[in-house]
């Protein structure tokens, strides 16, 4: 049965990006005519289609002068499925860092790196250096499918984890852009030894019958305008949410029988977390079941999705356009019945599966192959140094002595794999002389956290979030502290705009920028990111954060069920009560008064440092300390 196409009203309206997609010659112009103009940037035409080749025209607004030229410079984003990071690649995204770059790489949500500081006379040497180190940035960014996730531990003696990571890859092949503009613009035509596609995926996208494929076309399955807007996948295993699957445009989850070999694969779609202030027609939501797939059909369902997707989400309004609109506005009913059409045939029913948790794989595990990996928290990803903490160098010098891969997590942090047994002292000592604290030395708070960019260069920025995240987290465990809740963590999630790149709308405690300074909080998230929370406070300044959350967490302390998280208790009493709560709480007289003592930058420093080596809270040490000189007095 042959799909019907969108009617002539939906393909009569688009907007203005649809136009730039197809005038741009699969992806090439005007981004190879401009590349070679001797300015600082691109136009607004090119700045859309360079997206799809993975990077983002920016200014440092940190550097704005006012009747000067903005301080334009591009951030590169990797193509790197399931986070995997070959060691040449990571050397070279190092040096790229230093040689063209801010001297910093970032971990990124989606398990890429991302490079911050590139100016554009060095835009092809840099992605041109990538290609030939195994990496990409193909399709990281664009109206098309982007880095396909899937949990990062190298589990060996677990059939199914192997099995998310072939299939991450496999995907990412499948819905990788054909466009020959690539290689043309940053290799000049030049070709690199790649990984070699399976032969099931090459002919997959050859295999029509039902619409998924434009034949006679350079795109068989984009054709010429790409999708709506981007599309965002994984691959995962059962129970293992460490990557927020229903977040995804498009889930696999593994299914596999009792001997370890794979059936097939469970669907969910429509999950996304993108909205805009002010417009209650954009929203988060939550991926549905819509049902099981066999193995070797694996393909052709994940061709029928995109092809639905492309065919009628809306090229018009661009707000509008994600899948999950899609799926919103018809219902699951309708959407599965449409993808089935492209199929070819019935979705098989959703197979049970157990309940989801969240995973972040930080410290040693065995990969159940005589090796080991370890998991190093980086706090929202960036990768550094600074002063006596130099994990920057650490990662570098690891890789180039040991030639070992890293993965990337969904949560912005680094697994180091594939660590033979005599390897394990020497990365341990390496990291503990460049200053990088033990993952039981990290504070829980932050071990859980994490915050997009922002300011001062992502453009969409309203205020700032990775610089604001650390002042915050140490604001809020020090009240924890003073409440009794120095054990007690959980998920806090900031964002600088509302298109929630962090995730923060999963989060047990949210921040979404609002106006500059202040945040929208959002409340009532799952500590494993199977529930979205919602709005508590419309516009916090972060200034009256302490009086804010203070009533919330003596609430939580003393009405909470035994084992019961922030997030849990928040939605299970409901908003309501919080309010009523906190519309009644005093503080305790006792508490009523703060008192601020000043200390040197290097002394708060030392504190920090003395703080993580503990694993207490820079608070907690500093009353333990002031207490004790006291008491010598």
């Amino acid at each position: 049965m042959v799909a019907s196409p969108p009617s002539a009203d939906v393909a009569a309206k688009r907007s203005k990006v649809e136009d730039l997609k197809e005038q741009s010659q699969h992806l090439r112009e005007p981004v190879a005519t401009e590349l070679r103009e001797p300015t600082n940037r691109f136009s607004e035409a090119g700045i859309q289609i360079l997206k799809f080749h993975g990077s983002y025209q920016q200014d440092n607004r940190d550097n704005r002068v006012k009747g000067q030229e903005k301080d334009y410079q591009f951030m590169l984003r990797t193509r790197s499925p399931a986070g995997y990071i070959p060691p040449q690649l990571y050397l070279t995204l190092d040096r790229l860092a230093d040689e063209y770059g801010n001297h910093t790489l970032r971990a990124t949500t989606r398990q890429g790196f991302q490079l911050h500081g590139i100016l554009k006379k060095n835009l092809k040497a840099a992605i041109a250096a990538i290609i030939r180190s195994m990496g990409s940035t193909l399709g990281a960014c664009g109206d098309l499918n982007r880095n396909v996730m899937a949990p990062p531990a190298p589990f060996r003696d677990r059939p199914e984890y192997r099995l998310a990571y072939e299939y991450a890859h496999r995907i990412a092949d499948l819905l990788t852009p054909q466009t020959g503009a690539y290689y043309e613009i940053w290799l000049d035509g030049e070709k690199v030894i790649s990984a070699e596609e399976h032969p099931e995926v090459k002919a997959a996208r050859q295999r029509n019958g039902t619409g998924t494929i434009f034949h006679d076309n350079e795109e068989p399955i984009y054709g010429d305008r790409y999708m709506p807007r981007k599309f965002k996948c994984c691959v995962t295993v059962p129970g293992d949410n460490s990557v927020d699957l229903f977040s995804q445009d498009l889930t696999l989850v593994v299914i596999t029988n009792k001997k370890g070999d794979l059936e097939g694969f469970n669907i969910y779609a429509g999950g996304g977390l993108g909205r805009t202030h002010n417009k209650e027609d954009t929203f988060a939501r939550m991926a549905d079941e819509i049902g099981f797939v066999a193995a070797a059909d694996v393909y052709d369902a994940v061709k029928a999705i995109v092809a639905t997707q492309r065919d009628y989400g809306d090229r018009y309004n661009r707000r509008h356009a994600r899948l999950k609109y899609l799926i919103h506005d018809w219902g699951v009913a309708k959407f599965k019945a449409k993808v089935e059409e492209y199929f070819g045939k019935p979705l098989a029913p959703f197979r049970p599966l157990p309940p989801w948790q969240y995973h972040d794989f930080l410290g040693w595990h065995s990969q159940g192959d005589g090796k080991f990996f370890y998991g190093v928290s980086i706090a929202n990803g960036r990768i550094l140094d600074r002063d006596s903490f130099k994990l920057k160098a650490a990662l570098k010098k690891i890789v180039k002595e040991f030639n070992v891969p890293l993965r990337v997590t969904p949560h912005q942090n680094v697994l180091i794999c594939d660590v033979a047994p005599n390897q394990q002292d020497a990365i341990q000592l390496i990291l503990q002389q460049h200053g990088i604290p033990d993952v039981s030395a990290i504070d829980s708070l932050e071990r859980y956290s994490m915050a997009c960019p922002a300011l001062p260069t992502c453009g969409l920025a309203i205020t700032e979030s990775e610089r604001a995240i650390p002042g915050v987290l140490e604001r809020i465990r020090r009240l924890m502290d003073r409440l009794g809740l120095e054990d007690e963590h959980f998920v806090i999630r900031m964002t600088g705009c509302p298109n929630g790149c962090a995730r923060p709308y999963l989060a047990e405690l949210g921040f979404v920028g609002i106006v500059p300074g202040t945040y929208q909080t959002w409340l009532g998230g799952s500590p494993h990111q199977t529930r979205l929370a919602q709005v508590y406070i419309e516009r916090l300044p972060i200034t009256e954060l302490e009086a804010t959350l203070e009533p919330l967490l003596v609430y939580y302390r003393d009405r909470r069920h035994s084992g019961e998280s922030f997030g849990d208790f928040c939605h299970r009493v409901g908003f309501e009560a919080l309010r009523q709560f906190a519309a009644s709480y005093t503080p305790p007289a006792t508490q009523r008064k703060r008192y601020r003592v000043d200390v040197q930058a290097e002394q708060y420093q030392q504190l920090k440092a003395l703080a993580a080596a503990k694993g207490v809270s820079v608070a907690a040490l500093t009353r333990q300390a002031l207490q004790q000189y006291l008491s010598a007095q």
